[in-house]
Parts: structure tokens; C-alpha cells; sequence
């Protein structure tokens, strides 16, 4: 006598998909089954009237409604005081069984007393030849396995019988054994459901199969169906949910403390990897599901004890139906996608690159034959080092700065820049400057060449757009006048267009332009207005050609750089004065800077950051030079031509990153937030023309690249080499300063203060030294704490201050009472604060009288008063020791010690996050071998 079947079907709306048509199709299967079911019982979570009607018309002994929240487990147990036959049938409003299915799930129930539960073969809603689910098994550490998922149908896993368990929908479930086990575990959070059920009727000491010829077609969207699209964070919080509360529920009692104590550091774990692997996306349903678990003690107390009141045999039964290791392994890589690589060889040493990069090596030896044999580097807007990473790393850091009488705050990101340049050379930070300066010019060429890689495929354009770059006249303007930044800035960004050009692609890409991205404006932070219109137009095109793809790696790009710089935004939006966060980092330096006027910003159009275009006015003394403004007319023609080739929509984002850094530039010379003493300096326009530059040599190489055709091809090198001979003629008097003795690089110093002064501050840092630097305007003063003042730690946030705090008048009112008559107890104050040595500069005093004067009556005043030794004259000044005993500087407050490890904590944090993205595993980089090198669409395709 066939079983007598009671139907539950349980109706929920999910996501954008109506569940009237599902649930109205579901309703007609069960009409259309050549065993009907006896009894079928509606649970109606939420919906709508038309769902109403549906369930209302169905036949249903009986409808009950709950609110829309309620899970498939919960709707199930408000169904089963109803229960009346032999089995229970699960169903939801998008499982459509084929006429058969109930005939052939019965039969195989009733062949088989000792089967608790039987379950169909799933098939998709549209496509009734491809497998959704047929039998679910877990690993040794509870993982589920699909043992059939997402597989054409033709009949291979037919055979399949006994199972570990299956996915909920469809299951025919014996009535005694429904009772018996519970039901299903509403702590689940609907995931491994009908494993769950399985394990714990195979504990029972009875049987679960799966029976292939009884289909059932689902859809997705129903109440028994994990989330997926775009609610795949729901869908990992549901499976990583019912994956622990299995692990506390199945763990012998001995080892669920262990395994409770172990979900934190666990969750910790599982992050990294998760970042590491790139799925940053399934880190918060990690931490949720972590949490959740964490807490539930009592449910996992219930799922517990109805194992223990059902448990007929002991677990070693379930081993041979677990999936091992190896099988797991075999599993996981026979589902991974085709690894052919689309794209072609890199041909870096075949495409001549690295011959270009040694010749660049040769150049710049030559360029600065000085340097091989300096220790450190100075001169221009280059200041000294610490001699000790750790003290590199202070400067980085927020708290008390190495400048000012009681200066606490952020540092600039430049700082941890500067420290992370220091680090690399650690037992003499000073000489990792004069390294970068050595090999700038091969490190340019080097990054150039990887960006033009994603513009063309020709090696003859690389090759041509990696010279153009490393001569671009502001690089050449940057090694010259001394700015740390502005190298850095043009080493830094081919990298950052290498890897933010593909950031949509990968998470890896995204990863690794955040980074570079932070240190870019970290360096010059005027281009921030710019990286941010830049950004917001890729979002834009993200959201509306892209839809929405790749939405989320982009977003990051910019996470790293608000964390970093938050701590000085504050600082500074707190202190009114918004504008100094544009102010360029290290030392105010003016240099030869163009004016900002018609003719400044008209060099600036040209590609030329000094008021000397490339040199030639001082190279060729008294003869024109006007011709030198010409020199980048062959790349600024090539560049306007992209728009006219058939890959014009690349051509004009380049022009587009072009006009931005030229717009920027303009505006950039105009403004002056930073102050050399009393002198304002304007914001250097050089980082930003190197941004124009990147889009102008981009935009060229698409020209080259895709504007020449075949029959024409002889054009392509010879533009190629009138370009590069126009910028090597202009590049010449750069590279022969030192040839010419007028190169502003000096060696050294090691220390801006006295030699005596340094030795004692490189053993405690907190002695200061009052320096008075006298000339025709007044008295300048200044306190440096250590042995010297340092690239890292010059601070903005001092060298923008536009009104006077109560700090700097206690400086001025010291340094008044010391160089008058009314010293007073001014050196004891001295001692008090900590300031053991006071220097008197000799200033400017060559040209004014007045500061010749001053200088004469400051010395005068400060060699009559008491406490005060004269050391003697040295190469910095005259220097006097404070021979009162000198309290070391005070330690900061708790609060601020606390405040720093915290912002060093988020920030720290943050960098790690964006490393272990960065990081290339197999599977990124088999992705990015499936992906075209060139961004952007190309003739014939879109990409």
C-alpha cells in the first residue's frame, strides 16, 4: 500500500523575484503527481494578497501565516502538530516536482523500512538538464560537500544511493522519524539543513538516500534556498553559521570548550585567509557568523541533547560517507576554471626593456658620479636622516614632534614614506637617499615600461614611452633641486596606473593601487583633489557600463588614504585651517620654481615645472632659448591625436588624467600654505605635471599604437624618435650640472646642528637645541629635539601654522629675554623645557646690516649671561651649553600615548588588510592570465 504523504510547502518572498508565478507552478506539479499527496498544509510567511489567493485556492487542508522573518526550520515545526499519514514531504514555493518524483520517493521509502528520509535529484528551475544538488556530505572538519552540483545531466551519478545527508527541498521524510529527530534546527540560519537532518538520523541507526529518477526543479528564490547574487554576505553568513554550530553541536563534550575557545582566534585566521584569497567580502559574514555562534550557547545546548535522545550508534558509522581530504582537493580543483592564458608574453628581456634599464643605470652614474662615493645627501629640499630606523619610525608617528618647543599631533604620511625608504637601507638610513637618487632614473624607466603594457603591445612603443618618462623634464627638475617627494611621486605613479588601471578586475590590483595610491599623495598631497575626481569618474563608469562590477575594489583604492591621513585632517580642519592639507611635505623650499603668472603657468602648458625651462638659460648664457618650449610639442601633438584612433575611448581617459594633472598644476603654483621663516612657499607644480605627463606619454602610445596603419608603418618609429630626441635635447643640461660643478646636491650633512650637538642627541633625543637664525627681517627661532632636524620629521602641521599659539610665544618671549638685557630666569626655563644648547646661526647677514647687527648683539648678550658656557664657533654657528641641570623633555600623557597606539593600531591594521589583498595566490593570478594585458576596449572588442 503506497505511504500516505503529508505536504508542507512553505511560501516566503525573496528578493526581486515575485513569488506568485513559482509558487502557482509548484501548486500545478503537485496537482499533476501520479501519487497525490493526501494532505499538503501552507505555511505563508508574509507575502502579499496574491499569494493569498494562490495558497487559499490550493486544496491545502489548512494555511498558516507567520511573519516574513520566520526561517524554513521554523515553518516547519509551526506545521507539524497538523502532520497526519506516513511521511512528510518538504517543499517550498519554488521546488516544481515532475510527475513522478512522489511515486518514486515513495516507492523508495516504502522498499526500504529501515530509510528515515529519501531525497530527489534538484534540477534548475529553466533547465531541467543541469544538476542543482543530488546528495550533500561533509569533510573531516564538518565542511558541506555538494556530491553533485552544478553538473549537466546525463544520467552519470544515477547509480548513487546511500548519502550523508541532501539539501532540504524535496525531502520525504518518515512521520515517526520527523517526530522522533525534531524536526530541523532553526539554529542552522538555513544552511546544511538536510545534512544536519541526515547526520542525525544516520546517528538514529537508519538510512538516508537519494533516489536520481525523482527530479524536482527548483528555482533559487525560495524560503528553503541559500541567498545568492547580490545577498552572496547573507549566503556566506548562512553557511559559515551552520558550519560552527555543527562543529560545537557534533564535537565530543569534552571538546566543545576547546572548540569555543578556538571560533576568535579562528575568526582571525579565516580573515587573513579570506584577504589573502581575495574575498574581502566574506570577512564581516565571517565575524557575524562568529559572533552569533559565540553567544548561542543554549542552541547549540538544544541541537545537543536531541542527538543525544535519537543516538543509536557512535559516529566512526559516518566515516566512510565523509569526504576525505584528498577527494575534497581533487573536488576543488576539478571545479576550477580553464587557466589558458589569453594574454601574451611579457618579453621584458626579449622586448629590449632590460638593455634599456642598464643603459638608464649607465646614464644616471654618469649623470651623478658624486654620489657613488657620498655617505648621505643634502642640498635643495633635502634635510637628513635619522641615523636609527626606530627613531624613523617615532617621526611617523603620532605624538611629539621633533620641531617646536611642545608640539604634539599627527605626523605626515611622508614621514612613514621617508621611515619605509630608511628601512630598506637599516644600518644607515641616510644612505637609502642617496641610492634613490642613483638609481632613479633605471627605477623610472623600469615602472614606465610595466605602465605602457597596459596600453600597447608593442615593444618598440614601451621602450619609448619608459625613456620619454624617466626624461620628462619635472623628474629631471625634481633630482636637481633635491625633492625627495617629487621623485617619488614620478617613481610611484606608472606602478600606481599599472595596478589601478585593472583594480575592477582583480582585488589583488586593488589591493596593491591602495597602497601606492596612499603613498602618492602621502608625497605630494596636492594631487589629492585630483586622484578624487579621477576616482569618482571610475566609479561612475563603474556603476553605469560595468554595472556595478568591480564596484568594490574600487571603493577600497581610497580606504588606506582616508585612514592615513584622518588623524591630519582632523588636526588641522580642528585648527581652521583647511587649505596646509594640500601643503607639500618635508622641507619648505621654493627653489626655482615658475612664477604664478601667464608665463609661469605657459611653462607649466609645456611640461617645464622651473622658471629656467630644462636648464638651457643657464646652459647657453645670453642666447635664446625660447626654442626649448617646443620640445614636447612631438608628445603633446601625438597625445591630442588619440581621440582620432580607433581605440579613442582609451585615448581620451588618458587625455583626460592629462588635463587633470595640468589643471592641477596650474592651480597648484598659486598657492602657498607652507612658510620658509617668514617667507611664503607655493605648492611645487612638478608632481602634479608628472601626472599630466603619465596621461600625455599614455596617450601618445595610443596614438602610435592604433593610429598608424600598416601601409604606413614606417611613421610609428620614426615619431617614435623625434619624440624621445626632442626630450634628450631638453634633458641635457639636467644631466650636466655635475659636469658643470652648479649641481645643488651636496654630500651630507649628516646633521643640520653642530657636530657636538649631534653626538649628544643621537644618545637622547630629548635634549633640544634653541636655534636662532638671524637676518633682515628679525630673529627667527626654532627648537629641534635630537641631533638633528630630519626629512622625517619636518611637520606640516607647523610649517602652515598662520597664527601664533601660546607655544611659539613662549619660544619668542625665550629667545627676546636671552639676546636682550632682560634675561632674567630665561635659562632656567631653558633647562626646565628641556632645551640643553642654544645656537646662534650666522644667518644672512652678508647682504643686510641690520641682521649683521643683530647677530652681533644677540652673540654680545648671550656670551654675559650666566648658565650659559660658550662652546665655541662652529660650521653651523655659535653654540652655547646650558650648564644648569636640564630636565630631558617630558614624556607625553597617557592620553596621547594611548591616541597614538590607537591611530597606529587603525593604520597599521589597514596597510595589512591592503597587503594581504595584494598578495597574488594562484587563483589571481590565473585570473589575471584570463584577462587581456591592455586596458580598455580595443578595435573590434570591448572590454
Amino acid at each position: 500500500m503506497p505511504a500516505r504523504v503529508h505536504a508542507i510547502l512553505v511560501v516566503r518572498p525573496e528578493g526581486r523575484t515575485p513569488a506568485a508565478p513559482h509558487l502557482k507552478r509548484t501548486i500545478d506539479a503537485l496537482r499533476a503527481q501520479t501519487q497525490p499527496v493526501d494532505a499538503l498544509t501552507i505555511v505563508l510567511c508574509g507575502g502579499d494578497a496574491a499569494l493569498t489567493e494562490i495558497a487559499a485556492a490550493s486544496g491545502a487542508e489548512g494555511v498558516i501565516t507567520a511573519p516574513h522573518s520566520t526561517g524554513f526550520a521554523a515553518a516547519t515545526a509551526l506545521a507539524t502538530p497538523r502532520l497526519t499519514g506516513d511521511a512528510v514531504w518538504l517543499l517550498a514555493q519554488d521546488t516544481a516536482p515532475e510527475p513522478q518524483a512522489l511515486t518514486r520517493l515513495a516507492g523508495a521509502l516504502e522498499l526500504a523500512p529501515s530509510l528515515a528520509m529519501v531525497a530527489p535529484k534538484l534540477v534548475r528551475w529553466e533547465d531541467r538538464t543541469e544538476i542543482v544538488s543530488l546528495g550533500v556530505s561533509m569533510s573531516g572538519l564538518g565542511r558541506a560537500v555538494e556530491l553533485a552540483a552544478d553538473e549537466l545531466d546525463q544520467g552519470q551519478h544515477d547509480a548513487a544511493a546511500d548519502v550523508l545527508g541532501s539539501d532540504i527541498r524535496g525531502v520525504l521524510v518518515r512521520r515517526e522519524n520527523w517526530r522522533a529527530l525534531g524536526g530541523l534546527d532553526p539554529a542552522l540560519a538555513g544552511a546544511d539543513e538536510g545534512l544536519d537532518l541526515g547526520v542525525r538520523a544516520r546517528l538514529a541507526g537508519d538510512l538516508v538516500t537519494v533516489v536520481p529518477g525523482a527530479r524536482v526543479a527548483v528555482a533559487g528564490d525560495g524560503v528553503a534556498s541559500l541567498p545568492v547574487g547580490h545577498r552572496a554576505g547573507r549566503r556566506a553568513f548562512a553557511v559559515r553559521t551552520a558550519e560552527l554550530h555543527r562543529r560545537l553541536s557534533y564535537a565530543p563534550g569534552f571538546a566543545v570548550p576547546l572548540h569555543w575557545l578556538s571560533l576568535l582566534p579562528l575568526a582571525i585566521w579565516r580573515t587573513i585567509m579570506h584577504l589573502v584569497s581575495k574575498e574581502p567580502g566574506r570577512v564581516w559574514p565571517e565575524w557575524l557568523a562568529t559572533l552569533r555562534v559565540l553567544v548561542r550557547l543554549d542552541h547549540v545546548a538544544r541541537a545537543r541533547g536531541r542527538i543525544r535522545a535519537v543516538r543509536r550508534v557512535g559516529w566512526p558509522r559516518l566515516a566512510a560517507l565523509r569526504v576525505s581530504r584528498t577527494q575534497l582537493r581533487l573536488r576543488l580543483d576539478g571545479d576550477a576554471e580553464p587557466t589558458a592564458p589569453v594574454r601574451s608574453d611579457l618579453r621584458f628581456f626579449t622586448g629590449g626593456a632590460a638593455w634599456v634599464v642598464l643603459g638608464a643605470i649607465l646614464v644616471s652614474v654618469a649623470a651623478f658620479p658624486a654620489l657613488l662615493a657620498w655617505p648621505a645627501l643634502g642640498g635643495g629640499a633635502l634635510a637628513p636622516m635619522q641615523d636609527i630606523v626606530a627613531r624613523l619610525w617615532a617621526d611617523a608617528g603620532f605624538g611629539q614632534r621633533s620641531i617646536g618647543l611642545a608640539e604634539v599631533g599627527p605626523a605626515d604620511p611622508f614621514s612613514a614614506v621617508i621611515a619605509l625608504l630608511g628601512t630598506l637601507w637599516p644600518f644607515e638610513p641616510a644612505r637609502a637617499m642617496v641610492l634613490l637618487w642613483l638609481a632613479a632614473l633605471p627605477l623610472a624607466v623600469l615602472g614606465a615600461w610595466f605602465a605602457s603594457t597596459r596600453v600597447t603591445e608593442r615593444s618598440m612603443l614601451r621602450l619609448t614611452a619608459s625613456v620619454a618618462w624617466a626624461l620628462a623634464p619635472t623628474f629631471l627638475a625634481a633630482l636637481s633641486e633635491g625633492r625627495a617627494a617629487g621623485v617619488l611621486v614620478h617613481l610611484l605613479l606608472p606602478w600606481l596606473f599599472y595596478t589601478a588601471s585593472v583594480a575592477h578586475r582583480s582585488w589583488a590590483a586593488a589591493g596593491a593601487a591602495s597602497l601606492l595610491l596612499v603613498a602618492v599623495i602621502a608625497c605630494s598631497p596636492s594631487l589629492a583633489p585630483a586622484f578624487v575626481l579621477l576616482w569618482s569618474a571610475t566609479l561612475l563608469l563603474a556603476a553605469l557600463v560595468k554595472r556595478g562590477r568591480g564596484l568594490g575594489q574600487i571603493v577600497w583604492l581610497f580606504v588606506p588614504s582616508v585612514i592615513a591621513f584622518a588623524p591630519l585632517v582632523w588636526h588641522q580642519v580642528r585648527a581652521g585651517n583647511p587649505w596646509a592639507l594640500l601643503a607639500d611635505p618635508g622641507v619648505p623650499y621654493a627653489g626655482a620654481t615658475v612664477a604664478a603668472d601667464a608665463v609661469g603657468r605657459f611653462f607649466l602648458a609645456t611640461g617645464f615645472p622651473l622658471s629656467d625651462p630644462g636648464g638651457w638659460s643657464s646652459f647657453l648664457s645670453g642666447v635664446p632659448t625660447w626654442w626649448v618650449l617646443l620640445l614636447a610639442a612631438p608628445i603633446a601633438v601625438l597625445a591630442l591625436l588619440a581621440v582620432l584612433t580607433p581605440r579613442w575611448v582609451s585615448g581620451a581617459g588618458l587625455l583626460v588624467i592629462a588635463g587633470t594633472g595640468l589643471a592641477t598644476a596650474f592651480a597648484a603654483v598659486g598657492v602657498a600654505v607652507s612658510f620658509a621663516d617668514a617667507t611664503a612657499v607655493a605648492i611645487w607644480p612638478g608632481a602634479a605635471l608628472s601626472l599630466a605627463w603619465l596621461g600625455a606619454i599614455g596617450a601618445a602610445m595610443v596614438t602610435l599604437d592604433a593610429g598608424v596603419v600598416n601601409r604606413m608603418r614606417v611613421i610609428r618609429p620614426i615619431a617614435a624618435v623625434l619624440a624621445l630626441a626632442a626630450l634628450a635635447v631638453a634633458a641635457v643640461p639636467m644631466l650636466t650640472l655635475s659636469f658643470r660643478n652648479e649641481l645643488a646636491l651636496t654630500n651630507g650633512p649628516a646633521s643640520t646642528l653642530p657636530a657636538y650637538v649631534a653626538a649628544e642627541g643621537r644618545d637622547d633625543a630629548r635634549l633640544g637645541t634653541l636655534v636662532l637664525d638671524p637676518d633682515d627681517t628679525g630673529l627667527h627661532v626654532r627648537v629641534v629635539w635630537g641631533g638633528s632636524e630630519t626629512l622625517g620629521g619636518q611637520s606640516t602641521v607647523i610649517a602652515t601654522r598662520d597664527s601664533v599659539d601660546p607655544s611659539d610665544r613662549e619660544v619668542a618671549d625665550l629667545a627676546a629675554s636671552l639676546v636682550t638685557s632682560s634675561a632674567g630666569d630665561a635659562v632656567s626655563q631653558l633647562a626646565e623645557r628641556g632645551i640643553a644648547f642654544v645656537l646662534l646661526t650666522p644667518g644672512d647677514t652678508s647682504t643686510a646690516d641690520a641682521a649683521a647687527a643683530l647677530q652681533l648683539s644677540a652673540s654680545t648678550a648671550l656670551d654675559q649671561l650666566g648658565g650659559l658656557d660658550t662652546v665655541g664657533d662652529t660650521s653651523r654657528g655659535t653654540l652655547w651649553r646650558v650648564t644648569e641641570a636640564v630636565e630631558p623633555r617630558a614624556e607625553p600623557s597617557r592620553m596621547t600615548r594611548d591616541t597614538a597606539l590607537l591611530i597606529a593600531g587603525i593604520q597599521i591594521g589597514v596597510v595589512v588588510i591592503a597587503l594581504l589583498l595584494a598578495i597574488p595566490t594562484t587563483a589571481s593570478r590565473g585570473t589575471a592570465r584570463r584577462s587581456p594585458r591592455i586596458v580598455g576596449p580595443t578595435p573590434g572588442e570591448t572590454r
